[in-house]
């Protein structure tokens, strides 16, 4: 089975959480460690490797190729989330946000029950979509989800939503800089 590498991870990370710090990129896990569980077949395995596949040659700015091979990994093994999630990222970068939401709402179908991570991943980003569209009550729902599941992005989303938090950080943000 192909593993990403701490750096894959990282860059992914970058995407899934584009607010979070840079010294943190590398640091972000889940307070509660939640994997996702998949069978282990022939389609399994092969779906993995095209979608690492897929992952390099989005990091190398080869959008086009890496759809392809994500369509590829979702055709082998269709009831994986995580390919779903993936593609949603490429669309996301390729500017098809209406397929990057219909992928990140098929991740989260799937992923429900046992790919519980890539489900957590799919919900905040999803939610930071909703966030940008202005839907702020369906940004909240979703980062309230990816919370229960252990998301410490997820929960700082909500805090940032909270606009008792917002008038605070403004606040707190004016007496920093009239100090200055």
């Amino acid at each position: 089975m192909a593993q990403l590498s701490v750096h894959d991870k990282a860059v992914l990370n970058c995407i899934f959480n584009p607010n979070l710090p840079l010294d943190q990129v590398y640091d972000e896990e889940l307070s509660a460690p939640i994997k996702d569980i998949e069978e282990e077949t022939p389609e399994t395995e092969k779906s993995k490797e095209l979608e690492v596949e897929g992952v390099r040659k989005a990091e190398d700015s080869k959008l086009d190729e890496a759809i392809n091979l994500i369509n590829a990994a979702i055709r082998i093994a269709p009831n994986r989330a995580s390919p779903y999630n993936n593609r949603a990222q490429i669309n996301q970068l390729l500017g098809n946000l209406t397929d990057a939401f219909n992928d990140l709402t098929k991740a989260i179908e799937l992923g429900k029950d046992e790919q519980q991570r890539t489900t957590c991943q799919a919900l905040c980003q999803r939610g930071l979509l909703y966030r940008k569209e202005g839907k702020i009550d369906l940004a909240r729902e979703d980062f309230n989800e990816a919370a229960k599941l252990g998301s410490h992005f997820a929960k700082n989303q909500l805090i940032e939503l909270n606009p008792y938090a917002a008038l605070c950080n403004q606040m707190l943000r004016q007496a920093f800089e009239n100090l200055q």
